[in-house]
């Protein structure tokens, strides 16, 4: 039915306000959009990526109508929480999929993201989680935010790496959905987050190599104070 179909089943309507994640894909708010209702963007958790529950509580408003929440590189959404504030203000809450989720490799996935995160030092890897599938292995690079994390990617895909940067810009600054709104956690993982590659069959060999490039460039990128 995807979002908009229940969203609307659901009796959300037109001038109704849907709480969706600020950080990620622009298909949910898109859809909230198209069917009249207004999207307000909320805070994510700086390590799962997910909807943060309190930073949800902050933006209810009496006009608010539903949540949608999204799991986010194969980091499952905080739902129990998430539900439970919706319960407590009679709230319609979603629980949605990333779009565009890898479904193939999954074990492969896990042991290259356990391989990594015992061996990388250059930059800051995933947050553990049970349940976590690594549709996507992101990790933070140290330093001053983007020049650097840009930086950064140029010099890894020089050495070979197919890294890339997995949110290019806060839903909130796309076109169509442009908000007067700054949202501390989301514009800090924006500017940080770098997607490695931890596709099934890629080789021990691959591995290394991008464990030694990341763990050398790591070290040239201290924080400014």
């Amino acid at each position: 039915m995807g979002t908009r179909g229940t969203l609307k089943s659901a009796g959300v309507r037109a001038g109704d306000e849907v709480v969706v994640p600020a950080y990620g894909n622009a298909e949910v708010a898109e859809a909230v959009v198209r069917m009249g209702a207004l999207p307000v963007f909320a805070d994510v958790d700086a390590g799962s990526y997910c909807l943060d529950p309190a930073a949800v509580s902050d933006v209810l408003t009496g006009r608010t109508a539903a949540i949608v929440a999204v799991h986010r590189f194969g980091r499952r959404a905080d739902d129990g929480w998430i539900r439970e504030v919706g319960q407590r203000h009679g709230l319609l809450v979603m629980v949605e999929d990333e779009p565009g989720g890898a479904a193939d490799g999954l074990e492969e996935r896990r042991r290259h993201a356990a391989y990594l995160d015992a061996r990388l030092n250059g930059v800051r890897t995933p947050v553990a989680a049970a349940g976590h599938t690594y549709e996507q292995y992101v990790v933070r690079v140290p330093g001053n935010g983007r020049p650097d994390r840009d930086a950064f990617a140029r010099a890894l895909r020089a050495k070979g790496v197919a890294c890339r940067v997995p949110v290019q810009v806060p839903v909130y600054r796309m076109p169509g959905l442009r908000r007067d709104v700054f949202l501390p956690e989301t514009e800090r993982a924006v500017d940080e987050t770098l997607a490695l590659p931890v596709y099934a069959g890629m080789s021990r060999r691959e591995l290394q190599r991008m464990v030694s490039a990341c763990n050398a460039l790591g070290g040239l990128l201290q924080p400014a104070f």
